[in-house]
């Protein structure tokens, strides 16, 4: 790209950053428990201002890790292949991909989009495609069709901010951003608050337009060729069912269910502060001052001691504390709807007699909506690190897996089941189906693919020593006799040949 097509390319990957950002920093601020929504007026004191910040009751983590706890790669299988594709031994293994999937995974589910992006490098070394994940609140990226298109046109990721140590400034800030098209990476700095500006809500239609204002200095670009032929990222988005409106993960859509949550919260400690006790009151009788004219209190309660009065005019009596069980009625009416509409099982999110004294089979019709919501995710997740794993074939020179759109990722199997009950329903496939034993070891649960690798070997191993042990045990048939010339058949023995005369000795 020349200098004006980057330049216009930097402007409306900007303009599509700021415009997702507002709702991706209020996000952020809610799972970080950073935002309640409750009204704090001006004159509100120290103690109103503590029970509206205890009144945090942030259930939207457990909605995100509740999905991802169950989204694992085990492998990355060829079409009608038993074994790995190499790309999973020389570059989903080299760059820690099996712990480090879980932050695609999560910030999918968190922002409705993460990204992935693979470029020929070295991790140590040794030459081996490099796979960095990006949260949308740092990489942004522009497809021709937002929907159906596998590559995006362009792409922008940004670093972290540094001082300008050439600015008149001190406090002159920023920031490092890398554009990405099919052939190459430009990268150079911008000021910081054009490339993240303050947020203070929506933004209008008029702040959508291409900034103004962007100025690219061609002498501090460094460009950098990949040679991939396309745009080196990798879209996770959190669903490809919606084709009309844009990724929304599973928090947004809970954000109103959060704010009610906080907000019930937050009159249950308030009723608790003020209300939750018995307070006792009296009329008709004077209450004695001291030197000062301060009121002396008249009475010190305990539980052992009695209140009375010489005044026949004195009436005692108390105020009922506030009964609790609204509030807390209310809140599981919520987290229950917060359970229906995520499909969570009941017993998740609301602990006590929501559920209890159920069967096995019950709890298992519970968890059956869950289940369906993880295999929707693992349907499109799967896409996209299938997806990678192809870039990654490419980046490494592998046109086989490149060209390869038939492989498959494998799952873990994480669906809760006791492992008895799974051996009882492997073992029937293997003897009533006559499935290969060793096709169902993939189904058994948290088992890996290095376990099932070990566990072939030391198969392999126990087959050649059985076999060579029954070939030792067999039994060799004896070799029959030769035959002895002049035998007789019939006898016990055989006679001595009768030497000739001419022969005989003495």
């Amino acid at each position: 790209m020349d200098r004006e097509e980057l330049t216009r390319v930097v402007a409306w990957l900007l303009t599509g950053r700021r415009a997702e950002r507002a709702r991706l920093e209020e996000i952020r601020r809610y799972l970080r428990g950073e935002e309640t929504d409750i009204y704090v007026p001006k004159s509100a004191t120290v103690e109103y201002k503590k029970l509206v910040d205890q009144a945090r009751f942030n259930v939207l983590p457990l909605l995100v890790s509740s999905v991802a706890q169950g989204l694992l790669v085990d492998g990355y299988r060829p079409a009608r292949q038993e074994k790995n594709a190499p790309v999973w031994d020389k570059v989903w293994q080299p760059n820690r991909m099996d712990a480090r999937q879980a932050g695609l995974y999560r910030s999918a589910l968190r922002y409705g989009v993460s990204y992935a992006t693979v470029l020929p490098g070295r991790l140590g070394n040794m030459d081996v495609p490099k796979i960095t994940r990006w949260s949308p609140r740092r990489m942004t990226a522009l497809y021709a069709d937002p929907v159906d298109d596998e590559w995006p046109r362009y792409a922008l990721s940004v670093g972290l901010p540094r001082p300008d140590l050439k600015a008149k400034s001190p406090t002159q800030m920023v920031t490092p951003v890398t554009v990405y098209d099919n052939q190459f990476l430009y990268e150079t700095d911008l000021p910081a608050e054009m490339v993240t500006p303050p947020v203070t809500g929506a933004y209008s239609q008029a702040s959508l337009m291409p900034l103004e204002g962007v100025a690219i200095d061609p002498d501090k670009v460094r460009v950098r060729e990949h040679g991939l032929g396309v745009c080196p990222v990798v879209r996770f988005l959190d669903s490809f069912g919606d084709l009309d409106d844009g990724p929304e993960g599973v928090v947004w859509p809970m954000l109103p269910a959060q704010r009610q949550l906080n907000q019930t919260t937050f009159g249950l400690l308030m009723v608790q502060q003020v209300a939750a006790f018995r307070q006792r009151w009296v009329t008709g009788m004077a209450i004695a001052e001291d030197e000062d004219g301060n009121p002396i209190e008249p009475w010190n309660a305990a539980v052992n001691r009695v209140w009375q009065s010489d005044s026949p005019d004195t009436k005692f009596g108390d105020f009922a504390e506030t009964n609790l069980s609204g509030y807390l009625d209310s809140r599981d009416k919520t987290l229950l709807y917060v359970a229906s509409a995520r499909q969570i099982p009941p017993h998740t999110l609301v602990v006590g007699n929501a559920v209890s004294n159920v069967s096995a089979e019950a709890l298992a019709a519970l968890e059956a909506g869950h289940q369906l919501d993880i295999g929707e995710h693992k349907t499109s997740f799967g896409e996209s690190v299938e997806q990678m794993l192809r870039l990654g074939g490419l980046a490494m020179g592998d046109m086989d897996t490149w060209q390869d759109t038939s492989a498959q990722v494998v799952w873990r199997d994480t669906t809760p089941r006791s492992l008895a009950q799974i051996a009882d329903a492997l073992g029937k496939l293997a003897t009533m189906l006559e499935v290969p034993p060793r096709a169902l070891w993939e189904r058994i649960p948290d088992v890996t693919e290095q376990d099932i690798a070990r566990w072939e070997a030391m198969a392999d191993r126990r087959d050649v020593m059985s076999e060579l042990t029954d070939l030792l045990n067999s039994d060799v048939p004896e070799p029959e006799p030769e035959g002895v010339p002049g035998a007789d058949s019939a006898g016990g023995g055989a006679d001595l040949p009768v030497p000739a005369a001419g022969n005989a000795a003495g």
